[in-house]
């Protein structure tokens, strides 16, 4: 009996210690994983003050796929536009691209880019929040990987997307889904900054939603984004406005 008690209290503390230590675990976490985006700027701007392109020259792969639905020489914006990879690409095919970053780093890369591949891109520097958004103005808004958003600001960040199309306008956006934090690959490793089916048809229910698409993918841009990943891609065009 002693020592069956023995064994009992032993494999107690075993458990107690076991879930101290999980608890410490996520605590550490989820503070390491919000502090970056307490001065986005600061961080974005150390990220991109690295040499060579954080997510690489080319064009994100969802883009590049689905690029083919917006009409030629469409006026488009590249929201969180980065080293400016996607604006780029999109002014190599004939469209005028309109690109916003809240790092002047990442947006000095992106102007040297632009000049490399021979392009003209109206770049500015400026967050979510103070983006000038011009109501029905855009043939197409591309968002690629914004998941530095938390639910108060990706929510603004959404409507305002949705009000800045024409009607008719596509918006071609990619991001990651829950199940990311199993590879840890890229993203911002908060559960509350990703992205599921439910949540973005609910998000862009006004639109019709014509792709909407979560999958596993190898993904090569950069260093930042290389590996197994788990994302999600949506392609949506926005109604005709009610008189």
């Amino acid at each position: 009996m002693q020592l069956a008690a023995a064994t009992f209290y032993e494999k107690m503390a075993t458990a107690s210690s076991i879930r101290a230590s999980q608890f410490h675990f996520l605590k550490n976490m989820t503070q390491a994983s919000n502090t970056p985006f307490s001065d986005p700027a600061q961080t974005w701007n150390a990220r991109f003050a690295k040499e060579g392109y954080v997510f690489g020259t080319e064009p994100n792969a969802w883009l590049r796929r689905h690029a083919g639905v917006i009409k030629s020489g469409a006026r488009i914006l590249s929201v969180a536009d980065g080293e400016g990879r996607n604006s780029v690409w999109l002014a190599k095919q004939g469209h005028q691209v309109d690109a916003f970053d809240i790092s002047d780093v990442g947006v000095a890369k992106a102007r040297k880019l632009a000049d490399q591949s021979q392009v003209s891109v109206n770049f500015s520097v400026a967050g979510c929040d103070d983006f000038e958004w011009v109501p029905a103005h855009y043939d197409a808004i591309v968002a690629i990987f914004i998941q530095f958003a938390d639910p108060d600001l990706r929510s603004r960040l959404f409507a305002n997307m949705v009000q800045s199309l024409k009607p008719g306008g596509t918006l071609l956006l990619q991001g990651y889904t829950p199940k990311q934090l199993e590879f840890r690959t890229g993203g911002p490793g908060l559960l509350s900054h990703l992205y599921t089916p439910d949540l973005l048809r609910e998000a862009f229910g006004e639109m019709d939603i014509q792709i909407l698409e979560a999958y596993e993918a190898d993904l090569n841009e950069g260093d930042g984004h290389h590996g197994r990943s788990a994302v999600i891609g949506l392609l949506a065009v926005r109604r005709p406005i009610a008189p």
